[in-house]
């Protein structure tokens, strides 16, 4: 029995076995799922963060010191 999945980003079946790109069904859908995550698209809730500087202005480093 062929185990079939569908591909998380254009949601066509494709073949769990022998396929190099699961759980997606190609490259170009591998490469889109990445870029959703690297531009932010998909986030994970929780609470906001608090915003630093570049500098590390608001960082308490005190107890390094």
């Amino acid at each position: 029995m062929r185990k079939e999945v569908r591909c998380p980003t254009c949601r066509r079946l494709t073949p769990w076995d022998g396929n190099a790109y699961r759980p997606f069904c190609s490259e170009r859908c591998k490469l889109r799922d990445l870029g959703n995550w690297a531009s932010e698209h998909y986030r994970i809730p929780g609470p906001p963060l608090e915003e630093t500087s570049a500098d590390g202005a608001g960082d308490d480093d005190s107890e390094l010191h």
